[in-house]
Protein backbone atom coordinates (compact mmCIF):
# COMPACT_ATOMS: atom_id res chain seq x y z
CA UNK A 1 0.00 0.00 0.00
CA UNK A 2 1.52 3.46 -0.66
CA UNK A 3 1.38 5.96 1.78
CA UNK A 4 0.89 9.56 0.19
CA UNK A 5 2.23 10.96 3.28
CA UNK A 6 5.38 9.09 3.80
CA UNK A 7 6.24 7.87 0.13
CA UNK A 8 6.82 4.52 0.60
CA UNK A 9 4.57 1.38 0.87
CA UNK A 10 3.49 -0.66 3.56
CA UNK A 11 3.94 -4.54 4.13
CA UNK A 12 1.77 -6.31 6.75
CA UNK A 13 4.04 -7.47 9.76
CA UNK A 14 3.92 -10.40 12.21
CA UNK A 15 1.31 -9.25 14.27
CA UNK A 16 -0.71 -7.66 11.29
CA UNK A 17 -0.44 -4.00 11.48
CA UNK A 18 0.96 -2.02 8.70
CA UNK A 19 4.06 -0.35 9.08
CA UNK A 20 2.52 3.10 10.04
CA UNK A 21 -0.08 1.90 13.10
CA UNK A 22 0.80 1.55 16.68
CA UNK A 23 -0.29 -1.74 18.91
CA UNK A 24 -3.37 -1.25 20.51
CA UNK A 25 -3.41 1.36 23.35
CA UNK A 26 -4.87 2.04 26.57
CA UNK A 27 -4.23 3.64 29.69
CA UNK A 28 -6.09 2.70 33.02
CA UNK A 29 -6.02 5.98 34.88
CA UNK A 30 -5.84 5.75 39.06
CA UNK A 31 -4.95 1.81 38.42
CA UNK A 32 -3.50 2.39 42.54
CA UNK A 33 -5.50 4.31 45.35
CA UNK A 34 -2.47 5.46 47.36
CA UNK A 35 -0.49 8.04 45.19
CA UNK A 36 -1.90 11.54 43.92
CA UNK A 37 -1.43 9.94 40.22
CA UNK A 38 -1.33 6.39 38.38
CA UNK A 39 -1.94 4.79 35.40
CA UNK A 40 -1.42 1.32 33.84
CA UNK A 41 -0.41 1.86 30.38
CA UNK A 42 -0.66 -0.70 27.29
CA UNK A 43 1.25 -0.91 24.42
CA UNK A 44 0.07 -4.22 22.87
CA UNK A 45 1.79 -6.98 25.42
CA UNK A 46 3.69 -4.34 27.28
CA UNK A 47 2.13 -3.34 30.66
CA UNK A 48 4.40 -0.29 32.60
CA UNK A 49 2.49 0.76 35.81
CA UNK A 50 3.16 4.71 35.99
CA UNK A 51 2.59 6.37 39.97
CA UNK A 52 3.10 10.01 40.59
CA UNK A 53 4.03 10.42 44.69
CA UNK A 54 4.43 14.07 46.10
CA UNK A 55 6.82 15.42 48.74
CA UNK A 56 6.70 18.58 50.75
CA UNK A 57 10.78 19.22 49.57
CA UNK A 58 13.13 19.40 47.26
CA UNK A 59 16.47 18.06 47.17
CA UNK A 60 19.13 19.86 49.23
CA UNK A 61 20.79 21.42 46.02
CA UNK A 62 17.28 22.89 45.36
CA UNK A 63 16.58 24.02 48.42
CA UNK A 64 15.59 27.96 48.95
CA UNK A 65 15.06 28.24 44.66
CA UNK A 66 11.47 28.32 45.32
CA UNK A 67 11.54 25.84 42.25
CA UNK A 68 10.11 22.45 42.41
CA UNK A 69 11.58 18.72 41.13
CA UNK A 70 10.49 16.33 39.06
CA UNK A 71 12.17 12.88 38.38
CA UNK A 72 11.52 9.47 37.91
CA UNK A 73 12.47 6.15 38.94
CA UNK A 74 12.21 2.60 36.56
CA UNK A 75 12.53 -0.77 37.03
CA UNK A 76 11.78 -4.39 35.19
CA UNK A 77 9.80 -6.41 37.79
CA UNK A 78 11.04 -9.97 37.84
CA UNK A 79 8.15 -11.77 36.45
CA UNK A 80 8.20 -8.97 33.73
CA UNK A 81 9.74 -11.06 30.83
CA UNK A 82 10.40 -14.70 29.83
CA UNK A 83 13.74 -14.91 32.10
CA UNK A 84 13.69 -13.76 35.58
CA UNK A 85 14.68 -10.36 36.11
CA UNK A 86 16.87 -9.50 39.34
CA UNK A 87 15.76 -6.98 41.82
CA UNK A 88 18.56 -4.36 40.81
CA UNK A 89 18.84 -0.80 39.43
CA UNK A 90 21.22 -1.46 36.37
CA UNK A 91 22.75 1.05 34.38
CA UNK A 92 20.51 0.51 31.88
CA UNK A 93 17.69 1.34 34.49
CA UNK A 94 19.51 4.50 35.44
CA UNK A 95 19.97 5.55 31.77
CA UNK A 96 15.93 5.10 31.24
CA UNK A 97 15.04 6.86 34.45
CA UNK A 98 16.91 9.66 33.82
CA UNK A 99 15.69 10.17 29.91
CA UNK A 100 11.75 9.60 31.75
CA UNK A 101 12.69 12.35 34.11
CA UNK A 102 14.44 14.59 31.73
CA UNK A 103 11.21 13.91 28.94
CA UNK A 104 8.77 14.91 32.04
CA UNK A 105 10.31 18.27 33.03
CA UNK A 106 10.73 19.55 29.30
CA UNK A 107 7.03 20.34 30.10
CA UNK A 108 7.12 21.43 33.31
CA UNK A 109 7.15 25.07 34.66
CA UNK A 110 9.88 24.20 37.66
CA UNK A 111 9.20 27.47 39.18
CA UNK A 112 5.15 27.32 39.09
CA UNK A 113 5.59 23.90 41.38
CA UNK A 114 7.31 25.92 44.32
CA UNK A 115 9.28 23.56 46.36
CA UNK A 116 7.46 20.16 45.82
CA UNK A 117 9.14 17.06 44.47
CA UNK A 118 6.87 14.76 42.38
CA UNK A 119 9.27 11.34 41.62
CA UNK A 120 7.20 9.42 38.84
CA UNK A 121 7.70 5.57 39.42
CA UNK A 122 7.60 3.73 36.27
CA UNK A 123 7.09 -0.51 37.07
CA UNK A 124 7.23 -2.78 34.03
CA UNK A 125 4.62 -5.05 34.90
CA UNK A 126 5.40 -7.51 31.46
CA UNK A 127 7.85 -5.93 28.92
CA UNK A 128 7.56 -6.51 25.01
CA UNK A 129 9.81 -3.50 23.25
CA UNK A 130 8.78 -0.23 24.08
CA UNK A 131 8.98 0.26 27.73
CA UNK A 132 10.76 3.43 28.05
CA UNK A 133 8.61 4.89 25.43
CA UNK A 134 5.39 3.32 27.30
CA UNK A 135 7.30 4.74 30.65
CA UNK A 136 6.85 8.68 29.30
CA UNK A 137 3.54 8.32 27.78
CA UNK A 138 2.12 6.80 30.95
CA UNK A 139 4.36 9.07 33.04
CA UNK A 140 2.82 11.98 32.02
CA UNK A 141 -0.73 10.86 32.61
CA UNK A 142 0.00 10.49 36.37
CA UNK A 143 2.37 13.30 36.75
CA UNK A 144 -0.50 15.18 35.34
CA UNK A 145 -2.81 13.73 38.02
CA UNK A 146 -0.54 14.43 41.10
CA UNK A 147 -0.75 17.60 39.98
CA UNK A 148 -3.86 18.21 39.30
CA UNK A 149 -4.74 16.97 42.85
CA UNK A 150 -2.35 19.43 44.09
CA UNK A 151 -3.89 22.19 42.49
CA UNK A 152 -7.33 21.11 44.14
CA UNK A 153 -5.43 21.42 47.75
CA UNK A 154 -4.31 24.45 47.14
CA UNK A 155 -0.84 23.34 47.59
CA UNK A 156 -0.19 24.48 44.04
CA UNK A 157 -1.20 27.64 42.46
CA UNK A 158 -0.71 27.21 38.81
CA UNK A 159 -0.65 24.25 36.65
CA UNK A 160 2.69 23.98 35.55
CA UNK A 161 2.65 21.61 32.67
CA UNK A 162 2.90 23.98 29.74
CA UNK A 163 2.13 20.56 27.21
CA UNK A 164 1.84 16.73 26.65
CA UNK A 165 4.80 14.82 26.42
CA UNK A 166 4.98 11.41 24.65
CA UNK A 167 7.57 9.07 22.79
CA UNK A 168 7.34 6.27 20.36
CA UNK A 169 9.77 3.90 19.39
CA UNK A 170 10.36 3.73 15.25
CA UNK A 171 13.27 1.25 13.42
CA UNK A 172 14.08 0.12 10.18
CA UNK A 173 13.82 -3.62 9.14
CA UNK A 174 14.82 -4.97 6.10
CA UNK A 175 14.51 -1.46 4.62
CA UNK A 176 11.18 -0.49 6.07
CA UNK A 177 10.57 2.34 8.51
CA UNK A 178 8.55 0.92 11.24
CA UNK A 179 6.67 2.40 13.84
CA UNK A 180 6.01 0.88 17.53
CA UNK A 181 8.46 -1.82 17.30
CA UNK A 182 7.53 -5.08 19.61
CA UNK A 183 10.69 -7.13 20.97
CA UNK A 184 10.47 -9.59 17.53
CA UNK A 185 11.30 -6.71 15.57
CA UNK A 186 13.65 -4.49 18.26
CA UNK A 187 15.70 -7.30 18.06
CA UNK A 188 15.78 -7.85 14.53
CA UNK A 189 15.97 -3.87 13.75
CA UNK A 190 18.88 -2.52 11.54
CA UNK A 191 17.83 1.25 12.72
CA UNK A 192 16.74 1.00 16.33
CA UNK A 193 15.37 5.27 17.57
CA UNK A 194 12.99 6.48 20.54
CA UNK A 195 11.66 9.52 19.85
CA UNK A 196 9.92 12.05 22.41
CA UNK A 197 8.11 15.22 21.37
CA UNK A 198 4.98 17.61 23.02
CA UNK A 199 1.76 17.68 22.54
CA UNK A 200 2.98 20.83 19.77
CA UNK A 201 5.12 18.49 18.38
CA UNK A 202 8.59 19.55 19.20
CA UNK A 203 11.10 17.32 19.92
CA UNK A 204 12.51 16.46 22.89
CA UNK A 205 15.05 13.83 22.71
CA UNK A 206 15.67 11.49 19.45
CA UNK A 207 18.01 8.54 20.42
CA UNK A 208 18.89 6.96 17.40
CA UNK A 209 21.11 3.85 16.85
CA UNK A 210 22.49 1.43 13.73
CA UNK A 211 22.41 -1.36 14.76
CA UNK A 212 23.04 -3.77 11.40
CA UNK A 213 23.34 -1.15 8.71
CA UNK A 214 23.88 2.84 8.99
CA UNK A 215 21.06 4.98 7.81
CA UNK A 216 20.54 8.17 5.38
CA UNK A 217 19.72 11.65 6.04
CA UNK A 218 16.35 10.48 4.16
CA UNK A 219 15.72 7.31 6.24
CA UNK A 220 16.09 9.83 9.13
CA UNK A 221 13.41 12.44 8.27
CA UNK A 222 10.95 9.43 7.72
CA UNK A 223 11.42 7.71 10.90
CA UNK A 224 10.80 11.19 12.38
CA UNK A 225 7.68 11.74 10.38
CA UNK A 226 6.52 8.15 11.16
CA UNK A 227 7.25 8.83 15.19
CA UNK A 228 5.58 12.14 14.81
CA UNK A 229 2.30 10.77 13.34
CA UNK A 230 2.16 7.88 16.05
CA UNK A 231 3.03 10.62 19.08
CA UNK A 232 0.23 12.65 17.88
CA UNK A 233 -2.22 9.41 18.29
CA UNK A 234 -0.83 8.84 21.80
CA UNK A 235 -1.45 12.88 22.44
CA UNK A 236 -5.07 12.81 21.33
CA UNK A 237 -5.58 9.45 23.69
CA UNK A 238 -3.66 11.66 26.54
CA UNK A 239 -6.14 14.27 26.24
CA UNK A 240 -9.71 12.30 25.97
CA UNK A 241 -8.61 10.40 29.43
CA UNK A 242 -7.38 13.92 30.94
CA UNK A 243 -10.61 16.22 29.45
CA UNK A 244 -12.14 14.84 33.12
CA UNK A 245 -10.29 16.71 35.96
CA UNK A 246 -9.20 13.58 38.97
CA UNK A 247 -11.67 12.79 41.55
CA UNK A 248 -10.63 14.63 44.94
CA UNK A 249 -8.88 12.83 47.88
CA UNK A 250 -8.40 13.26 50.97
Amino acid sequence: MFDANFGYTFFMRPDGRENNQLRSLAFQRDFTEMSDGSVLVEFGRTRVLCTASVEENVPRWMKGTGKGWVTAEYNMLPGSSNERVRRRTSGRDQEIQRLIGRSLRSVCDLEAMGEISITVDCDVLQADGGTRTASICGGFVALHDAISRQIQKGNVKTNPLSDNCAAISVGIIDGEPRLDLPYVEDAAADVDMNVVMTGEGSLVEVQGTAEGAVFSRQELNEMLDLAASGIAEIVEMQNKILATEPPKRS
